[in-house]
């Protein structure tokens, strides 16, 4: 219920407790579209698609019922945080007016966040069914086929993959993906250098099976934190515990102890073993491409899957951007670059922001006040390369504080009239980058990164010639005068 007093989690009380109260309160705000008997197969990434990159300023999160051939109360949730209203309810921000408004929020929950482990209860709703061994079919659930070329049917997209670093013994609750291959198989890609296929390898070179819970209906705060790059050690748990401010509850898991979100709509438990894996892909990815192709992957075998009574599959839709997953990449993602940036110690950042032309990674923008000869440049250079800015970047553009960094028109601008190519492009070489990568060659794990210094010369700032328009006090007395006639454009 709304508190009557004052909220202090977005407009309520507390934090919503699961997914099906945040959906609850997704609906509340007008930010849910219910689509009954579309198919799992092709129909529901198809309508992804048609709805976000439709003609709606502000996409509803979608939510799939009745769907053919599935019990009445299987459903699908389709871009959970892609709009700036529903991250805010999911991170128990302030009501936001614009995404630069929860990119500063996220911002200034980074001064004071703190991490908060979760807390182990004996069960939970999660517990509610459990399917063992033989009678684990994954089929039961309405698994969908995203993508007319995909190699088969994803219940991995908006998932997290839980596993425990065998020799540092922390939880890692990344976002990977995750293919049925038959009834209780599925194939699991990680991208080189991920958190998850490095404590997958550790397992391996100890001659182990690596066991894993994936997680494939849940908080959407889990998906922000499993879908992002935080540093190696700390739990996506810990970390949304953190923003949520009161600690997950999780049940250890029947096989391996592992901890599950007690409130989770759909997990499965299995284990990897050394080289046993089959061909995986290919799957439409977050570039736009088919990246990746085929390749043998490590395969799970699940033993167990546990599920609530009339369960939620959650889902995301790779495409070409716009996705029902990209708007809230970009948010996060640009609050996390400008935590990181000030926390090198550099000062005077405005405003940062990743934009969905770019994948929410290749085209980042970050806008300073300048105080000092080099100072945009050393902006550029550590949004490019902080932990939240490395993977598959491609450009990062540097801009004056008079630019607004998420108006793409405003920054194309600046680079047009603010920059010379010849001296104001650094390239860094041998970055961070992996298969997904459209345009670097196969077999390749790096690419290159553009600094594009796009602010008025720090030695020209005094002799730089004036924009070319009305200050914000003439503008705002013509609008007002003529404000009946203006009111009709």
């Amino acid at each position: 219920m709304k508190k009557k007093t004052g909220a202090v989690y977005n407009e309520y009380d507390a934090p919503h407790r699961d997914l099906r109260e945040f959906i609850e309160r997704a609906e509340r705000a007008g930010e849910l579209l219910r689509i009954p008997g579309a198919d799992w197969n092709l129909e529901m990434g198809t309508l992804a698609e048609a709805v976000y990159q439709g003609k709606a300023d502000n996409p509803p999160a979608i939510l799939f019922e009745d769907i053919p051939g599935y019990p009445k109360g299987f459903r699908v949730l389709s871009g959970a945080t892609n709009s700036s209203k529903r991250l805010a309810i999911t991170l128990g921000f302030p009501v936001p007016k614009n995404p630069l408004d929860v990119v500063r929020s996220y911002r200034d929950r980074m001064k004071t966040h703190e991490p908060i482990p979760p807390r182990v209860v004996e069960t939970g709703p999660v517990m509610e069914n459990v399917d063992r061994e033989d009678d684990v079919d994954l089929y039961k659930f309405p698994v969908p086929f995203l993508h007319e070329k995909d190699g088969g049917r994803y219940i991995g997209t908006d998932d997290i993959v839980i596993m425990r670093d065998p020799e540092q013994d922390w939880v890692n609750c990344g976002t990977y993906r995750s293919q049925v291959h038959d009834k209780n198989h599925v194939g699991l890609w990680m991208s080189p250098g991920k958190q998850g296929r490095q404590i997958r390898e550790k397992y391996f070179k100890q001659g182990k099976p690596c066991p894993v819970l994936i997680s494939v209906g849940h908080d959407p705060l889990l998906f922000l934190a499993g879908g992002n790059e935080l540093r190696f050690g700390l739990s996506e748990y810990d970390y949304a515990g953190g923003h949520r401010g009161l600690p997950f509850d999780v049940v250890k898991s029947e096989l391996f102890g592992l901890p599950m979100p007690a409130h989770a709509e759909v997990v499965l438990e299995g284990e990897m073993y050394p080289g046993e894996t089959h061909p995986e892909g290919p799957f439409g990815e977050f570039t736009g491409y088919y990246a990746g192709g085929k390749s043998d992957q490590p395969v799970v075998k699940i033993r167990r899957v546990y599920y609530r009574n009339d369960p939620i599959l959650t889902m995301a839709t790779p495409m070409v951007p716009p996705s029902d997953f990209s708007f809230s990449k970009c948010v996060m993602k640009a609050g996390m670059i400008w935590d990181e940036v000030e926390r090198a110690g550099l000062g005077g950042v405005t405003g940062v922001w990743c934009h969905e032309a770019g994948a929410a990674r290749m085209f980042n923008v970050i806008a300073v006040k300048q105080a000092y000869s080099g100072h945009a440049r050393q902006a550029g250079m550590l949004a490019a390369s902080c932990q939240s800015g490395s993977y598959l970047g491609r450009f990062v553009v540097v801009v004056d504080d008079d630019i607004d960094p998420t108006n793409l028109f405003q920054v194309t601008w600046a680079m047009c009239t603010r920059c010379d190519p010849a001296e104001d492009i650094e390239i860094m070489r041998r970055a961070w980058s992996g298969p997904l990568d459209p345009r670097i060659k196969k077999g390749t794990t790096h690419n290159s990164r553009a600094i594009i210094d796009a602010c008025r010369p720090w030695e020209m700032l005094a002799e730089f010639p004036e924009v070319a328009r009305a200050t914000p006090e003439l503008r705002r007395r013509v609008e007002e005068k003529f404000a009946g006639i203006l009111g009709k454009l």
